[in-house]
């Protein structure tokens, strides 16, 4: 098995960090990974993005031309990255900010309202953890304990606080792909 992951937007939105939770978890998991994380130069508000593979086997190449599954966080990413998603692929969007219509018909289209959610959640900031909460429904891919302990992991401890709303955000997402 295995997954090749694009997750895409602007610096700020939490692109590398979904990313970086996702890769975690499956290393929780005992699973082969990689991450592979690309910016521009402005960093805040600069295109980011980043390839996640989780395998059970040895991982040959670290680079991700063609993802299985790829999450876009904007439209501007949407634009650039849509084409590469394989034919039979994933596309998880965040319909808040993505409002260009379907130009494929080869692949699966989630569409999330991840900064409306995360906004009636409290925080804009979370619209990531709902869309890889979506992600995560969606493939089980890793599971969503695995991401919480990851979560803990990488967040500096000045930050648990924000332990609850990221949970809180990653099952929203999730009850959105199981409805």
């Amino acid at each position: 098995m295995y997954q090749y992951v694009m997750i895409a937007g602007f610096g700020g939105q939490g692109v590398l960090l979904a990313g970086e939770l996702l890769a975690s978890a499956g290393m929780h998991e005992g699973k082969r990974v990689t991450w592979f994380p690309s910016y521009g130069a402005e960093i805040r508000g600069g295109t980011a993005n980043c390839t996640v593979i989780i395998a059970d086997r040895e991982i040959g190449l670290p680079v991700v031309e063609r993802p299985s599954a790829m999450l876009i966080l904007n439209e501007a990413s949407f634009l650039k990255f849509e084409k590469r998603v394989l034919p039979g692929g994933k596309l998880f969007l965040n319909t808040s900010l993505v409002h260009l219509p379907a130009s494929r018909s080869d692949i699966e289209r989630i569409e999330i309202r991840a900064n409306d959610i995360a906004e009636k959640l409290g925080d804009i900031r979370i619209a990531n953890m709902v869309m890889l909460g979506a992600f995560l429904q969606k493939t089980s891919v890793v599971a969503l304990g695995s991401v919480l302990e990851a979560l803990k992991a990488v967040l500096p401890p000045r930050r648990h606080s924000l332990l609850p709303l990221n949970e809180k955000a990653l099952v929203c997402g999730g009850e959105v792909c199981s409805s």
